[in-house]
């Protein structure tokens, strides 16, 4: 992060379709760090962090908290645009504690963010068998309803948990409209209305006006550090819709979910995969159903943080990846799992989209358009060799580094940063131009 006396608001965001290890920038950049904050999603999102090697490594996971929590000194914040499931809130929480990682006390929750209850989790997996063969993916964790209810003006914030009869009554309305929508459902209403009075006493102490919070902090020149969830191409409005979140993943959704105006952020930091991955339906241009994709699947460990599921993977999409930055405009990249492409002698990298012979500008809005590209390739050759315990730029392979100078000539935007393996200590710091 900038080490200026005011280096106002540094965003981590994904650049793809999520899972880019972002929580491991994030980890690593949170040392320097004052307050580390999410603007948005819930506990859909999913970050690993592996400190150590060998007998020694440790994996913390994180869903709904922010992974700079990992710096002991670092204050963590959950922002308005945040949707917060209470119950996984504090196993989350529990669970950091059992590992030896004491964070209670350094937790605070916008007033302003909405709630999901077990109901909304209930109805996200009525909708997706609602949809049937054309069915989102979703992790089934109740964030698209929890959106939904906030968009129709009926949802239910953190404040409202300390008005307990308007909790009670808007609660009751809630699930009864739900019902009535999709039939009825097992579920204890009352329970749940009594077991939120519990929950509300526990969350007290960690409940802040958010706008506020943050304003106070820039205000007194902390550092903020803000951790994107998912990615653009999950993003709302220009992720592959319907395919995508409820939220907006984009640098937009950063001033909105945090209250915080434009020119406070100072740099925007884009993950990329060294390949491809995402989750759930929708066309995937560069999806590899053969050896090369399981090898990416295998060696890279793609399954989900959250779920658990299977990543589909494919070459790098240099496609998708200017067009991300045409929205989020990065200042820097932090290139990950570099070191899973060691094998292959050749590497093939997206560069553009044809449709009937002819190349089509940006990233196509219509998904049966996007079905139908053919993908135009650069072949650039391998490094066949293990990267995993370098530790400089300059030691890396030429051919190795000649893929990273491809892909910041081609988006026009440096690397920074090189992932070469899951730990902490396996990132590479290249000098900027």
């Amino acid at each position: 992060m900038d080490s200026s006396p005011n280096p106002g608001v540094t965003v981590v965001l994904g650049s793809q379709w999520g899972d880019e290890g972002k929580g491991k920038l994030v980890d690593i950049l949170a040392y320097e760090a004052d307050v580390c904050a999410r603007c948005a999603g819930g506990n859909n999102a999913g970050h690993t962090i592996v400190v150590g090697k060998g007998e020694e490594k440790k994996k913390f996971d994180f869903h709904l908290l922010p992974s700079g929590l990992m710096n002991p000194k670092c204050t963590a914040f959950i922002g308005s645009g945040v949707v917060v499931h209470v119950p996984s809130l504090f196993a989350e929480l529990e669970n950091l504690e059992k590992k030896g990682l004491p964070c209670e006390s350094r937790l605070f929750v916008s007033d302003r963010a909405h709630l999901v209850f077990d109901f909304h989790q209930i109805v996200d997996g009525l909708k997706e068998v609602e949809l049937g063969g054309s069915s989102i993916g979703t992790t089934r964790k109740g964030i698209g309803p929890a959106y939904s209810s906030k968009a129709s003006r009926s949802g239910l914030r953190v404040h409202h948990l300390y008005d307990p009869e308007v909790f009670a009554a808007k609660f009751r309305t809630l699930v009864e409209g739900r019902i009535k929508r999709y039939g009825h459902f097992e579920y204890d209403t009352e329970a749940e209305i009594e077991r939120y009075k519990v929950y509300a006493e526990r969350l007290r102490p960690h409940i802040t006006d958010g706008v506020n919070f943050l304003q106070v902090a820039l205000a007194e020149k902390k550092r903020v550090l803000v951790e994107g969830a998912n990615a653009l191409m999950l993003d709302l409005d220009y992720g592959t819709y319907p395919f995508v979140t409820s939220s907006s993943t984009a640098i937009g959704g950063v001033c909105t979910g945090l209250g915080i105006p434009p020119k406070k952020i100072g740099k925007t930091i884009g993950v990329v995969k060294a390949y491809t991955t995402r989750v759930g339906g929708g066309p995937f241009p560069t999806e590899q159903l053969n050896a090369t994709g399981e090898m990416m699947q295998e060696v890279g460990a793609e399954y989900g943080t959250t779920t658990g599921r299977r990543r589909r993977c494919g070459w790098l999409d240099l496609v998708v990846l200017k067009y991300s930055h045409s929205i989020n405009g990065y200042d820097t990249l932090n290139l990950t799992k570099l070191d899973v492409l060691d094998g292959l002698k050749e590497i093939e990298v997206a560069v553009a989209y044809e449709l009937n012979g002819k190349e089509i500008p940006g990233f196509p809005a219509d998904l049966d358009l996007l079905a139908q590209v053919t993908v135009k390739y650069v072949t650039l050759p391998g490094w066949n060799t293990d990267i995993s315990n370098i530790t400089s730029w300059d030691a890396l392979p030429e051919t190795c580094k000649a893929y990273v100078e491809f892909i910041e000539k081609f988006v026009g935007v440096p690397v920074e940063w090189i992932g070469v393996g899951p730990a902490r200590e396996s990132m590479i710091t290249k000098t900027l131009p």
